[in-house]
Order: structure tokens, then C-alpha cells, then sequence
């Protein structure tokens, strides 16, 4: 009977956001048994994982009540009742927005607009999950919050920066995370842990308060065990902020509608070299997954052909001296800098070398390359790349290294993400299967820019042809 009891525990658990949802409309299952049971597994799980750093009982079982409340009142707004994680990079209100960092301890006074929205539409936040210093990194370890490790692997990094919401969600402790991607750190988290990770268009989902940096690389978003839960998400988070105009166009559908619908023949580019002056190679694995990623995509009748992108050394230097001053201008609002981790106050002196008249070249010949780009896909709808080199590194890899060789490292792990972020384009990691030892490996999809929808129905496809969310990791 117990281990009957158990089973259904876990099935539930590995549901996703769609099943949870089923269930609470079915009502199979309360809102309030959902978040006990996300509390149990994050009792038992997170001890190995540190996927949180801040846990909600109270205010989540509270919530939950209301949430069981509304639904036998007859209401059934889009996530009532189902329990989700916040990335601790954006504000909940009365609540510490660490941001990777010990240095801040004044609670925020308000939700972010993407809580406020996650809150409307009726789910219920258990917690913060962990991030690295200022989301820095594309691994989740700080001196704060420690080392947060990989489901499928305890010796392997989640990725970063958004990694204790890819390990919440791959572990079964909630069905859906929110994340924040500015240099990949929606993506590479995906790819490590075996999630579907999509990068919105730049602007899609507003970053109110916390897009005060004007930054437009960093876009919020979220992880999902499939492309459905993030349809699901994703159409309660975009739209403009209250009282501001609408700059981005309407997508033809909702988003839960592109991922059922079929994506019809698209014209596909791969693109396997890494981008040029980038140091490193393709693991082997990862050579094998995008190349069965293409004859899949080629027996599902799309036509696809291999591509070099139009990126050349230019425009490397174009991204990373924007990179750079970025992180200069991120490390330059902590109220005390003097206690970020050495190797983060190291990354952000280059930027002190790019003056705001060298700012505004470079955000020109940044329109430049997007435009260009945005070219490249006059004769294709996507084009195919990797996420990573290869597959998940070991967790504390670059402990105790500088910033120099953590940069020359990050570079050539983790090359392909950052571009799609200087465009603004919406871009995918989806999974591709698994190493031989069990790690998770995942290919990216970049779509147009705006064009969120084709690559949902696009992953959809590739989901329902190579199904992935039915396996589950060894740290469950």
C-alpha cells in the first residue's frame, strides 16, 4: 500500500504544470495536497540539491487554501492552485531579493510584475530558488547559497544562472520555476537538466521593477518539464507593463495554442561550428545529438540545411564589450560591492575601459548586427545550433579560479546563447536525449524575432516525436 501511495506521489509529482492542473480541475487532487506534497519533496530533496534558498511554508499553505477556496466557488483562473518557485532575482514582496548575493538585506516592497501576474492567475509560490552572484555565471554556486547541484548527477552543475529553478522543476518539486535569461541562463539550465527552456523576444514578459538597468538582453521566462507548461506559462506572463504602450507585435496565437498546433514545413539551418574566435570543440555527444536532431527534423518533412551564421570577430567584440560594460554597470548598484566575491568584482573591470560614447558605437553596430542577422532569416523560419559544447560540467569546476580563466572557460562552454540576447530573438533549448552515463543533452532552436510560436509548435513536434518528460533523474 505504501509503495502504491508512493508511486502516485511521484507521478504526480513529474506531472508537470498541464497534469497538475488536470488533476485540481478533476479534483483528484487540492491545491492544498499539491503544496504538501511539493513541501515534502523539497523536505526531502533539497538537502542534496540547495535548488532554494528561501521556503514559504506557511504563506504557500495559506495560499493553497485560498486557492481551494476559489475553485469550489466555481472559479478557474489559468494557474489556480498549482505551486510554483521564483528565481531570487525577482521581488516578492516582503521578501529579500538576494540575487546570488549576501550583500543585500532590505525586503522588496512590492511584487515584481511577474509575480504579480503568476499571483493573478492563481498560483501559489512555495519559494526563491538559488542563483550565482548577480547571475554571472552559467553554473548556480556562490559563497552565500553554496554549491547547487544536477538531478541527474550530483557531481554535475544544474547550469546557471537560473539553476536552482532548472533543479526544482527537474527534481519534481514544482512543475513550472520562473527564470531570467541574459546571457543563456534560461537555456543552459534547461540543457543540463532535461527541461524545454524558452528565451522569449526581448520585452515580451516586462521586468518591472528590475528593468530599471535598461538592459535589453535580459528577458524573464521560465522552466518547464514540456513545451505545453511553458505555452501555459508564458500566456500569462507576456504583455506590456501596466500603462505602458505595446511595442512588441501580438503573436498569432496563444502560446498553449502554438505548442498543440503542428508548425507545418519550415525551412531549418544547423549550424554545428562554434562561433568564430571562441575557444573549444563540440563533444562528441554533442556532435551526435544535433546531427539526429537534424535527420529527425528531416523525417518529420522540413527542409534543413547546414549554415554557417553570419557572426564573425567584429561582432564578438561588439557583444562582448557591451557584455562587459553591462556587468561593470550591474556590480556598480551593490550597495557594497566590497563584499561580492572576488572573482565578480574581477569580471567587472574590463567594462570600466568602455566609456558611454564607446556605448552608444557599439549599440549601433549592435542594430547592425541584428538587422543582419535578422537577414539570415529571410531564407530560413529557424535555424538549429547546440546549447552547450558538451554535456553538463562537474559542479565546483571553476571553484577558486579567477575571473580571467572562469571567462576563457564560460566562452567555450557556453558560446551560443549570448547572441540571441544581443538580437533580442526568442531562442529554445530543447532536449535530445542522454548521454551514456544518463546526462541530459539538448539542442537550441532560434526563431524570428517575435516569432515565439513557431518555435513552440516546433518543439512541440519534436517532443511528441522523441518524448522526454517521462524520464525521470536519479535524484528524485
Amino acid at each position: 500500500m505504501l509503495e502504491r501511495e508512493l508511486a502516485a506521489e511521484a507521478d504526480v509529482a513529474f506531472a508537470g504544470l498541464a497534469g497538475q492542473l488536470g488533476l485540481l480541475r478533476r479534483g483528484a487532487w487540492s491545491s492544498r495536497e499539491l503544496v504538501e506534497l511539493a513541501l515534502r519533496r523539497i523536505d526531502a530533496v533539497n538537502p542534496r540539491l540547495n535548488a532554494f534558498g528561501a521556503v514559504y511554508r506557511d504563506a504557500a499553505l495559506a495560499a493553497a487554501d485560498e486557492a481551494d477556496r476559489r475553485r469550489a466557488d466555481g472559479e478557474d483562473a489559468p494557474l489556480l492552485g498549482v505551486p510554483v518557485a521564483v528565481k531570487d532575482e525577482m521581488d516578492i514582496a516582503g521578501k529579500v531579493t538576494s540575487r546570488g548575493m549576501g550583500t543585500l538585506l532590505e525586503p522588496a516592497p512590492a511584487d515584481s510584475e511577474a509575480v504579480r501576474r503568476l499571483r493573478a492567475a492563481g498560483a501559489v509560490i512555495v519559494g526563491k530558488t538559488t542563483m550565482p552572484e548577480l547571475g554571472l555565471f552559467p553554473f548556480t554556486e556562490s559563497v552565500t547559497w553554496g554549491v547547487t547541484r544536477n538531478p541527474w548527477n550530483l557531481e554535475r552543475t544544474p547550469g546557471g544562472s537560473s539553476g536552482g529553478s532548472a533543479a526544482a522543476v527537474a527534481a519534481g518539486l514544482v512543475p513550472v520555476a520562473l527564470a531570467a535569461d541574459g546571457a543563456g541562463s534560461i537555456r543552459i539550465p534547461a540543457a543540463c537538466c532535461g527541461l524545454f527552456g524558452l528565451k522569449p523576444h526581448a520585452g515580451r514578459v516586462p521586468r518591472t521593477p528590475h528593468d530599471a538597468d535598461r538592459s535589453h538582453w535580459i528577458v524573464f521566462g521560465a522552466l518547464t518539464r514540456t513545451v505545453l507548461d511553458t505555452g501555459l506559462v508564458l500566456d500569462v506572463l507576456a504583455g506590456p507593463a501596466p500603462g505602458a504602450p505595446a511595442e512588441l507585435p501580438e503573436p498569432p496565437s496563444s502560446f498553449a495554442g502554438a505548442a498543440r498546433a503542428e508548425p507545418g514545413r519550415l525551412r531549418i539551418a544547423v549550424s554545428s561550428g562554434l562561433p568564430r574566435g571562441t575557444l573549444g570543440r563540440l563533444s562528441l555527444d554533442v556532435r551526435d545529438a544535433l546531427a539526429g536532431t537534424a535527420q529527425l527534423l528531416r523525417s518529420l518533412g522540413h527542409e534543413v540545411v547546414e549554415r554557417e551564421l553570419p557572426f564573425g570577430p567584429r561582432d564578438a567584440r561588439v557583444i562582448l564589450g557591451l557584455m562587459f560594460r553591462g556587468i561593470r554597470d550591474l556590480v556598480a548598484e551593490v550597495e557594497q560591492p566590497q563584499r561580492l566575491e572576488r572573482r565578480t568584482r574581477a569580471l567587472a573591470r574590463p567594462g570600466a575601459l568602455v566609456s558611454d560614447r564607446r556605448v552608444e558605437k557599439l549599440l549601433a553596430r549592435e542594430k547592425a548586427l541584428a538587422s543582419r542577422l535578422a537577414g539570415a532569416f529571410a531564407e530560413h523560419d529557424v535555424w538549429l545550433t547546440p546549447v552547450l559544447s558538451r554535456p553538463p560540467a562537474r559542479a565546483g569546476i571553476m571553484e577558486g579560479r579567477g575571473a580571467t580563466v572562469t571567462y576563457l572557460w564560460e566562452s567555450g562552454y557556453a558560446p551560443f546563447c549570448i547572441l540571441w540576447n544581443s538580437t533580442g530573438q526568442p531562442a529554445a533549448s530543447v532536449p535530445a536525449g542522454w548521454t551514456a552515463d544518463g546526462l541530459p543533452l539538448a539542442v537550441q532552436l532560434v526563431g524570428r524575432p517575435y516569432d515565439e510560436t513557431t518555435l513552440l509548435s516546433l518543439s512541440a513536434q519534436l517532443e511528441a516525436a522523441r518524448p522526454w518528460a517521462d524520464r525521470c533523474p536519479l535524484v528524485s
